[in-house]
C-alpha cells in the first residue's frame, strides 16, 4: 500500500519534470527522420509518464480555473468549440457516403463500369468499384469517431433519466461531474493507451508493445522502418484499414477533451447556480419549433 502511494506521488512530481523536458527538447521526439526520436514518440505516447503529464496539466488548469473562473469558462469554450468544429466538418461525410453509394450503384448496375479513375492535380488514382464500396465504411467510422464529442456537446447522446430527471439542479451537476470523472475520462484513457500501440503496430516495424521498456524500444529503433498496413479483405478491396486505427486514437483524444470540458462546465454551473445553465453553449439551431421542443426535453 505504502509502495503504491510513493509510486503515485513520485510519478506525479516527475510529470512536471517530463513535461518541461519534452517542451525544451522537442526534436528529441518530433524529428521523425531520426529513428530514435520516432521510437520515443511511440513509447511515450502511451506510457505512464505521458499519463502523469496529462494528470499534472489537468490539476494545474483546474486550480487556475477555480482561482479565476473566467479562465475556466474560457477553457470550456475552447474545448467545446474544438469538438463542434471538428464534428460539424466531418458530419458532411454522411452526405459524401450517400452520394458515393449512389454513384457506385449507377456505374455498376447501369453502365457496367469496373473501376473509377480520379485525377486531381495531375495525379491519377484508379481503384476498383469494390474499393470505393468498402471505403464507405471509412466515412461511417469518421462520423462515429470524430462527431461523437460534437454530439455530446449538442446533447444528442442517448441517456436514460430514471433518477436524474427528478433531481435538483446542483445535484444534476454533481452527477455530471462524477460521470465525467469516474466514467468518461478513465474509459477514454484506457481506449487511448490500448489504441495507441494498436495503431502503431500497423504503421511501423518491428512492432512496439505496451509492455516494452524504453531501453527495449531504443534497441528496436535500430531496425525500425515504416510499414503501413495495406491489406484488404478482398483482392481489389479497400486497403487503408490503418486509418481506422488512427480514428480510434482520435476518438479517444477528442472524447477525453470533451469529458474534461463537461466536468468543468458542470463544476462551474454547480458553483454559479441555475442562471449559468447553458452559458456560452454553442448549440445548433434546428429552425423547427417541434424539433427544438423534442431536443429540449432530451
Amino acid at each position: 500500500m505504502l509502495d503504491g502511494v510513493i509510486w503515485f506521488f513520485t510519478n506525479l512530481l516527475m510529470g512536471f519534470v517530463n513535461f518541461f523536458k519534452a517542451i525544451l527538447n522537442p526534436m528529441a521526439w518530433l524529428d521523425w527522420s531520426d529513428k530514435e526520436a520516432l521510437g520515443r514518440f511511440i513509447y511515450y505516447g502511451g506510457s505512464v509518464e505521458f499519463f502523469f503529464v496529462v494528470v499534472d496539466l489537468v490539476i494545474v488548469l483546474t486550480i487556475a480555473g477555480l482561482l479565476y473562473r473566467p479562465f475556466m469558462w474560457g477553457m470550456v469554450r475552447v474545448m467545446e468549440g474544438f469538438s463542434n468544429s471538428i464534428g460539424r466538418f466531418f458530419a458532411w461525410a454522411g452526405l459524401f457516403m450517400v452520394l458515393q453509394q449512389i454513384i457506385i450503384v449507377f456505374l455498376q448496375r447501369i453502365f457496367r463500369v469496373a473501376d473509377i479513375t480520379v485525377g486531381p492535380f495531375g495525379y491519377v488514382f484508379t481503384r476498383d468499384l469494390s474499393w470505393y464500396s468498402e471505403e464507405l465504411k471509412l466515412y461511417n467510422a469518421m462520423i462515429v469517431a470524430l462527431c461523437c464529442a460534437y454530439t455530446f456537446v449538442q446533447g444528442g447522446h442517448v441517456r436514460v433519466d430514471l433518477f436524474y430527471a427528478g433531481m435538483r439542479f446542483r445535484t444534476k451537476r454533481l452527477v455530471d461531474m462524477l460521470g465525467s470523472l469516474f466514467f468518461v475520462l478513465p474509459m477514454m484513457t484506457l481506449v487511448w493507451l490500448y489504441g495507441w500501440y494498436f495503431m502503431w503496430r500497423h504503421l511501423v516495424t518491428p512492432k512496439i508493445s505496451a509492455t516494452d521498456k524504453i531501453e527495449v524500444v531504443m534497441r528496436k529503433t535500430k531496425l525500425m522502418k515504416w510499414n503501413v498496413e495495406t491489406i484488404g479483405f478482398s483482392p481489389n478491396g479497400f486497403d487503408a484499414y490503418f486509418l481506422f486505427k488512427v480514428l480510434l486514437v482520435a476518438f479517444a483524444g477528442m472524447m477525453f477533451i470533451q469529458g474534461l470540458a463537461f466536468f468543468y462546465r458542470s463544476l462551474l454551473e454547480r458553483i454559479e447556480g441555475e442562471e449559468s445553465a447553458g452559458k456560452y453553449l454553442d448549440k445548433d439551431k434546428l429552425d423547427d419549433e417541434i424539433s427544438e421542443l423534442v431536443e429540449s426535453i432530451h
